[in-house]
């Protein structure tokens, strides 16, 4: 053993150390590790940070823009709207959950799609009266599985991807993961959907998990294609309950009704006074193609005033100098004691005209205003939705003394969008799939049309990128290059294989994949796919065989942590809301894990011949 293979193998060992015991960031381990390599000589100056401009890492924050650019168009809510079953037992719901969680993470972070279907698996959760952990574990399990079924779908795939390059056999495509990958999704789901579920331990939900604002009263109004128009007052209110929202009055022709006829027929034109939670906004307009009203007068300039509504006249369209931006945001407001607000309404200020801010919502814990929102007089402790460009909500909170809420994910997505973000997503993933361009250079195209389109907010770019997991890749990727140029690899491979494969290629594979499977339960994926496919690539050279399933092995094993909750980041996310404890996951991700090799062995060594 030479002294940069001990120098590599110190620094990788006290690396994965300092990941497991977590008391250090992942990407601050992951350059320190690069920077003791380049000290040591094991990396050369010139090339220290070569790693962040590899493809695998544009893509990877590509893909992370394109994905937030789906979840604030209002994409996914219009799929979940098809795919889930609104009445329908626990199984099938809990199936058509984490199959959509699956389809979601193919194409964009799987994190996002956690997060976006998280809320939606905590009322399917209350509606079939189960503990939230008994759906939200199968979530996370299956946006996990879903991310290794395409190229783009987790950052494991791209790393190993440009590992292949280095063999000289190129890049895998886009759908080179899918046989393998999806057969395994699909087994897990099935498993997890039809059965796994029950083995999760009945947690209650933490406690105090964040500021709890209630429902709002905010006004919507039916639009000439809403599925609401020309239904009853009843039909509506039922279809609404599925996104946890209810008709607490309605306005007609500037008439406030507080009290409406439950079988009185909807009209085109007419305002529904609605109770709901801000998290549940989107999906209640998505549900029944309602419209804000806020939203109605800003884009019906020029119309008579009684016949959009008694306010004033939209901002948008006659006071542009109050915008000093095109980006629009949605913020909570709590209105504080002695506040210059209270006691005053929306017209009295002249909120829109004077400030560019539309009043969306409001909401009074304890209490209900059948008032019109821009009338309603505000008092102390209400709590407001606004919608607005961030420099006017923020001068209008100090003016008016008026604190922003912690960022929620509020999202209030533009009519159209969705179409129009699903079809830069699919543009992008064909020319990516067919080789018409790069992966790197599809995805950069398209985050940018996606920003060009105003899908994506020109303030949200860099915010939507998860910049931990790029200062990780572009770290770990020339340590990883210097196992191999060290022959470290090698030297680990030759192990393996000695002492134990004993030569056997089956057996030498399954080893592989199931040591990545272990280290990925206990650090960073990226870090360990990167790691591992030094090793992977000299185990098959040693033993003569083709590199290609060996990488499949280190893709679907670095993807696959299931045992514990700092192996993927979905897993972190649930343990609150789940009230899970450090333990409970190995219940049902150690069968998950073993159903994983017993299914993706046979697959690799069918798809990727040795």
């Amino acid at each position: 053993m030479t002294g940069d293979q001990v120098a590599i193998i110190a620094i990788l060992t006290a690396t994965m150390a300092m990941f497991l015991l977590g008391r250090w960031r992942h990407d601050m381990v992951a350059m320190g590790a690069l920077l003791v390599c380049v000290f040591a000589g094991l990396v050369p100056g010139s090339a220290a940070f070569a790693g962040f401009g590899h493809p695998a890492v544009i893509t990877v924050a590509c893909v992370l823009v394109l994905g937030y650019g789906l979840q604030i168009s209002g994409a996914v809510d219009v799929l979940a709207q098809h795919v889930l079953p609104s009445s329908a037992g626990p199984t099938a719901s809990i199936l058509a959950l984490i199959g959509l969680a699956a389809l979601l993470s193919g194409f964009m972070n799987n994190v996002g799609a956690l997060a976006l279907l998280m809320p939606i698996a905590i009322q399917m959760a209350a509606r079939q009266n189960l503990p939230a952990g008994k759906v939200l574990m199968p979530l996370a399990f299956g946006s996990i599985l879903g991310g290794m079924t395409t190229l783009i779908g987790t950052p494991p795939n791209l790393i190993v991807s440009a590992y292949r390059s280095t063999t000289g056999a190129g890049n895998f495509a886009m759908f080179d993961f899918t046989p393998v990958g999806a057969s395994v999704a699909v087994i897990g789901i099935i498993f997890v959907g039809l059965m796994g579920w029950r083995m999760v331990p009945t947690r209650k939900q933490a406690g105090g998990e964040g500021f709890e604002s209630g429902a709002y009263i905010s006004e919507v109004r039916i639009v000439e294609d809403s599925k609401a128009a020309n239904k009853s007052l009843r039909e509506v209110d039922q279809m609404l309950d599925k996104a946890d929202a209810q008709i607490v009055g309605m306005v007609r022709r500037g008439v406030q009704i507080s009290a409406p006829n439950p079988w009185r027929k909807l009209q085109a034109g007419d305002i529904l006074v609605i109770e709901v939670d801000p998290a549940s906004l989107s999906t209640a307009l998505f549900s029944l193609g309602l419209k804000l009203e806020e939203d109605v007068l800003s884009s019906t300039a020029g119309q008579d005033a009684d016949e959009i509504a008694d306010s004033e006249v939209p901002a948008e369209e006659n006071n542009d100098d109050k915008a000093t931006s095109d980006e629009v945001v949605t913020q909570e407001l709590v209105v504080t004691p002695n506040a210059a607000l209270a006691n005053r309404s929306a017209t009295d200020i002249e909120l829109r005209t004077r400030y560019g801010i539309n009043l969306l919502a409001i909401s009074r814990q304890g209490q209900r205003t059948f008032k019109r929102l821009r009338t309603a007089r505000i008092q102390a402790g209400d709590l407001l939705l606004m919608q607005g460009a961030p420099e006017a909500l923020s001068g209008f909170a100090a003016e008016f003394g008026c604190l922003p809420l912690a960022a929620r994910d509020i999202r209030v997505p533009k009519r159209g969008q969705a179409l129009t973000a699903s079809l830069v997503m699919a543009v992008a993933i064909a020319a990516a799939a067919f080789g018409l361009l790069p992966v790197a250079v599809s995805f950069a195209a398209g985050a940018l049309a996606f920003i060009a389109l105003k899908i994506v907010p020109v303030r949200s770019i860099y915010t939507s990128v998860d910049w931990p997991v790029i200062v990780l890749l572009g770290a770990m990727l020339p340590v990883a290059d210097a196992m191999a140029t060290t022959g470290t690899a090698d030297l680990i491979a030759r192990v393996l294989m000695d002492n134990v494969a004993q030569g056997h290629v089956i057996i030498g594979l399954a080893v592989l994949l199931v040591v990545t499977m272990f280290l990925s339960d206990l650090m960073n994926n990226a870090a360990t796919a990167a790691v591992m496919c030094p090793i992977a690539i000299s185990t098959a050279n040693q033993l003569g065989v083709n590199a290609d399933a060996f990488l499949m092995a280190v893709a679907v094993g670095a993807s696959c942590a299931f045992l514990t909750p700092i192996g993927h980041q979905n897993n972190t996310l649930i343990l609150g809301p789940g009230g899970f404890r450090f333990g409970d996951f190995w219940r049902l991700g150690l069968l998950l894990e073993i159903i994983v090799v017993a299914v993706s062995l046979p697959m690799i060594l069918w798809v990727w011949p040795l």
